[in-house]
């Protein structure tokens, strides 16, 4: 899968569980971080573990394993890391006081719905 693939991808899975206010993020001219950031919310912890799982597990079943993945203990902010995808499942208070969006304001950012 591309990256660009493996980014819409993890939008569904993230959408299929009901993840909240959904962005890619491209970081391809912006940063050798990764190309794509995929970042989403969950309502509470439990919701950002399903969103999380619910990526892994599919992505997985498709032959893309997550290279690393942190935040589990605390399930505020869980990051799967994909090389080339990093997605980000937040609670909203972490969400917001972190600003990944604002810090790669200057990064094309794409809204799903």
């Amino acid at each position: 899968m591309t990256p660009k693939n493996i980014a819409r991808a993890v939008c569904k899975y993230a959408l299929d569980k009901g993840g909240l206010d959904i962005k890619i993020i491209d970081l391809r001219k912006h940063s050798d971080v990764a190309d794509y950031f995929v970042i989403c919310s969950g309502s509470v912890d439990i919701h950002v573990k399903a969103i999380a799982d619910n990526i892994a597990d599919k992505l997985k079943e498709r032959g893309v394993r997550v290279w690393h993945k942190e935040g589990y203990q605390a399930l505020n902010w869980v990051l799967l890391d994909y090389v080339s995808v990093v997605v980000h499942v937040f609670r909203p208070e972490i969400r917001e006081r972190y600003a990944l969006e604002k810090l790669w304001g200057d990064a094309p950012i794409e809204e799903i719905e």
